[in-house]
Formats: structure tokens, C-alpha cells, sequence
């Protein structure tokens, strides 16, 4: 179901009201659609085309308020790939695959997930992946720290991939580690 703009007023159907009050309800039911989603957190501009969408607003409504709206600088795809992936990095510990492929279910361009994404250097990320690891060392129990060393570093190098950690990067990250661990003196 498509939704139309509200038929006119007679003031404007007879011309004279002009200006951004001019625009039919139609514009300015999906304008208010948009702002009500910007309100919560930073949107993509396909995220908010398919809210529209999904509210039933034809395609050329949808284009111009995300134009106007693109054009007040509410909407830009650069500057929000740049929050998601500090953010991403930062307090969920995603490595660049799992933040590009974030991206890329958001509808942000490919070239702009890229420029993003290499702002991760791999200093930081093989940092962020030693943190995890330490983290998860620290928190087995008593009824995993009895686990062999290979189930260790299955299941270490299990949590980076599924963060997004290459294999390589993961794999020796967590020897590294484990290695660190078994020097450290034990708590009596």
C-alpha cells in the first residue's frame, strides 16, 4: 500500500501558499517520520528510505525530504560509519569484519564502509582482541580452567572469529596468552 500526500488545502490548490508550508502533508508526515528516527540515534539514509517504505510514502516523497534532510547535514552516511565503527570497536570489541559487514546490512556504500573501517588501525585491533582474551582468561571457572589447552584456544579463537577477529590474527593472539597465563603465578 502506497501512501499519498494528503490532498491540498484550497489555499494551496488555489496557489497561495508558497514556501516550505506550501508542501503537501504528505512531506511533511514523512519528514516527521524521519525526525522522529534521528531522534533515537544517528540513521542511514537507507535506513530511513526503508522506514519510509515501509510507512507506505512513494519513492519520490521519500527522495525529497531525504534530500532536504541530507541537505540540513540530518543525514550523512560518512559521519555515522565513523561513530558505528569507533563505536563498535570501542565498547562491544568487534574487529573491522564484523563493523564492515554492519555496514553493509545498514545500506552504507562500500567505498564509504571502507574509508570507516580503515580507520581501525591493527595495532588497535590486535590491542582490542589481547583485551578480550584477557577478559575471557579471567572469567573461566574452576570447571573450565581445568580444560586443555586446545579446547581453550577453540573456544578464545571461536569468540574473536565471531567478533569479527581474522582466523590469523585470533589464532595467535590466543597463544599468546594462553602462553602469558601459564607463566603467571597461580592465587593460593
Amino acid at each position: 500500500m502506497r501512501r499519498s500526500p494528503l490532498p491540498l488545502t484550497s489555499e494551496q490548490a488555489a496557489g497561495r501558499d508558497s514556501g516550505p508550508s506550501a508542501q503537501p502533508d504528505g512531506f511533511s508526515q514523512a519528514k516527521d517520520v524521519c525526525l522522529r528516527l534521528l531522534t533515537t540515534r544517528p540513521r542511514t539514509r537507507a535506513e530511513l528510505e526503508k522506514a519510509l517504505q515501509g510507512k507506505g510514502f512513494d519513492e519520490e516523497t521519500a527522495e525529497y525530504v531525504l534530500g532536504r534532510l541530507d541537505k540540513a547535514g540530518l543525514v550523512d552516511d560518512a559521519s555515522f560509519a565513523e561513530t558505528w565503527v569507533r563505536s563498535r570497536h570501542v565498547h562491544q570489541g568487534l574487529g573491522r569484519r564484523a563493523i564492515a559487514a554492519e555496514l553493509r546490512r545498514k545500506g552504507v556504500d562500500e567505498s564509504v564502509t571502507a574509508q570507516a573501517v580503515a580507520e581501525v588501525d591493527p595495532e588497535s585491533e590486535a590491542e582490542r582482541a589481547r583485551e578480550l582474551v584477557r577478559k575471557k582468561l579471567r572469567g573461566m571457572t574452576s570447571a573450565t580452567a581445568g580444560l586443555d589447552e586446545t579446547t581453550k584456544m577453540r573456544r578464545l579463537v571461536g569468540m574473536l572469529a565471531r567478533k569479527g577477529y581474522a582466523e590469523g590474527l585470533a589464532f595467535s593472539i590466543v597463544r599468546e596468552e594462553l602462553g602469558a597465563a601459564d607463566t603467571e603465578p597461580q592465587d593460593p
